[in-house]
Order: structure tokens, then C-alpha cells, then sequence
């Protein structure tokens, strides 16, 4: 879910570094939305793991470390970038990854969660470039490829001094708090039920989802939104009403367990470049119980010919 207000610009220097980590995509125009990649399975734990961990060791390496070599081992050289500030190849992430490091050796890739299904990774981190800063609330969803990152889309946005919820913008708040997702048994299930809600809330924009699919101690960490299901009531009625045109077209969804995230493009109006936006959700005991999300504009121009998407 997304706020009246535009999306806070990026950090152009973590903006750019982020934007590297992708890899050898599809056309843009080649790619159906919303994409599925669900053929794999839920049971393949042992693979799904390493994705998550190559995904981490990359992050880490690249931004606390200026490490050449993890690039080397676990990206294709051949991949595409959808981060519009970063061109393609693998040599411009070793190269700007060590000029990053260079000028912030204190940096911290703070993951919060890690999710990963078929050949998706997501991951929603706090990435703090300086310390003593607030930083940015940034998720990155990679695609991997022979056992390698093939793919990258990010979404980066400031993270506020204060919130309207009294959350900040990564903690778990139900219970049982933690990042970890659930049993992968639940994948399925809370995918299909997050996708219906998604759907009739936010594209159809009918507030009545959120009396059937939101529960009743739901937590907000978008923070310009208020807490519980009257917040998002109020937040969201008003957006509507704010943007009557308003048009989400879901990109990707990608699940693991009880946590749920969809990647779209809001377009508040026609002829406007819109935002791209990743909201993830949780869900506990068949309903929505917690939110999260990520903001950012486009831009007019690309680094790439690959758009956001």
C-alpha cells in the first residue's frame, strides 16, 4: 500500500551501487506482469537456502567489504540492470562497489528478511551508508540462473525520523516477532490470499478487502499511515479519492511461508511515470496481520534500456 505523498528520493550513490547486483534478464517488453514462478516448487529447501544465502553474501561483500571476488563467483557477467542509475555488467558493480566502499567504509547492509521462491530472492534491508544516519529502507529482488544472480530490481526510499504509527519501517510487531518466514507449507495458500486481497484493494480499490482479509491487530510500518485496519481505512480512502485514475498493475509476486510480497507500478494518473512500489505482508492464521513497503519514484531517464519492471 502506498501514502498520499510521493515516494522520498533515493541516495544517488546507494541508488547506483544497489542497482548493480542484476543480471541477465529478458527484454523488459519481453516480461508478462504479473510473473509467475511457482513451477519450481515449494519443497526444494536446500536450493531455496542457497539463494538466499549467495543473495546476502553479495549484498555484504559488495557494500560493507568492496569484495570483487563475490561478484566474480556468484553474478553472470552477462546480466541486465533494472535500477535506472546503473548500467549493465558485472564489471561495473565490482568497479563501483569498490568505489562505494571507498568513500563509505562504515556502510551497513542491515537485512531485516530474507524470502525466496522458485528462482526469486527478495530481501528488505535497512542500508546505512553513514553512521548515526537513519539511511534507507531498500528491498532488492534478484533472479537466479544456473545457480548464479541473474536478475536484479530494487526499490529504495529515506527512512523518516518519525512515523504516524508509532512502528518504524522494519520491526516485526505480531507475533511471534520474528523476520524469519513461516513453514513453506503455508507459501501457497497465503500467496493466492494475498494476491485476491491485493487485487481487490489496491487495483479494484475496494476498501471492503480489508473487513475480509486484514485482521483485526493489523500492524502499519508505511509511515505515513496509521496503525490497524481504520488506518489503512482513512490512509488508502483518502489516496483513492486523492487519485480517482490511480492504476497498479503487480509486476511479480514472490512468497515463502507467511510472508508475501508484490512487486507493482502505481500510476497515480494517466501520463504520469508513477512509482515503483514493493509491499510485502504477512499473514498469520488466514489473514493479514502486518505491512510493510517501499517507495520510489521514476525516473525520467535510465542508466539502462530496461525499465523498473
Amino acid at each position: 500500500m502506498t501514502p498520499t505523498t510521493p515516494a522520498r528520493k533515493a541516495l544517488v550513490a546507494l541508488a547506483a551501487t544497489t542497482a548493480l547486483l542484476g543480471a541477465a534478464a529478458l527484454p523488459a517488453a519481453a516480461a508478462p506482469a504479473p510473473v509467475s514462478h511457482s513451477g519450481f516448487g515449494y519443497g526444494d529447501s536446500a536450493r531455496l537456502g542457497y539463494q538466499k544465502d549467495v543473495t546476502v553474501r553479495v549484498l555484504k561483500g559488495v557494500f560493507e567489504r568492496g569484495d570483487t571476488k563475490v561478484v566474480d563467483r556468484f553474478v553472470r557477467p552477462d546480466y541486465i540492470q533494472h535500477n535506472p542509475l546503473a548500467p549493465d555488467g558485472a564489471e561495473t558493480l565490482k568497479n563501483l562497489g569498490t568505489a562505494i566502499h571507498a568513500q563509505f567504509p562504515d556502510a551497513v547492509y542491515g537485512v531485516k528478511r530474507v524470502i525466496s521462491e522458485g528462482d526469486l530472492v527478495l530481501v528488505h534491508s535497512n542500508v546505512v551508508m553513514t553512521p548515526g544516519t537513519k539511511g534507507q529502507a531498500v528491498v532488492d529482488i534478484f533472479r537466479f540462473q544456473g545457480g548464479k544472480i541473474a536478475e536484479h530490481w530494487d526499490v529504495g526510499q529515506n527512512v523518516p525520523e518519525t512515523t504516524a504509527n508509532g512502528n518504524d519501517m522494519f520491526s516485526t510487531e505480531s507475533w511471534p516477532r520474528t523476520g524469519q518466514p513461516g513453514p513453506g507449507w503455508l507459501t501457497a495458500y497465503n500467496k493466492k490470499l494475498v494476491t485476491k486481497a491485493f487485487d481487490q484493494l489496491i487495483v479494484k480499490k475496494d476498501l471492503s478487502a480489508l473487513d475480509r482479509y486484514w485482521g483485526p491487530e493489523y500492524h502499519q510500518h508505511n509511515p505515513n499511515i496509521a496503525d490497524g485496519v481504520a488506518g489503512a481505512k482513512a490512509g488508502l480512502g483518502g489516496y483513492f479519492q486523492q487519485f480517482p485514475q490511480l492504476a497498479v498493475s503487480p509486476k511479480r509476486v514472490v512468497a515463502e511461508g507467511d510472508l508475501v510480497a508484490v512487486h507493482s507500478h502505481y500510476v497515480n494518473a494517466p501520463g504520469e511515470r508513477g512509482q515503483a512500489i514493493v509491499d510485502l505482508f504477512r499473514v498469520r492464521g488466514g489473514k493479514i496481520v502486518e505491512h510493510w513497503d517501499v517507495i520510489q519514484d521514476v525516473p525520467a531517464t535510465s542508466a539502462n534500456d530496461n525499465t523498473m519492471f
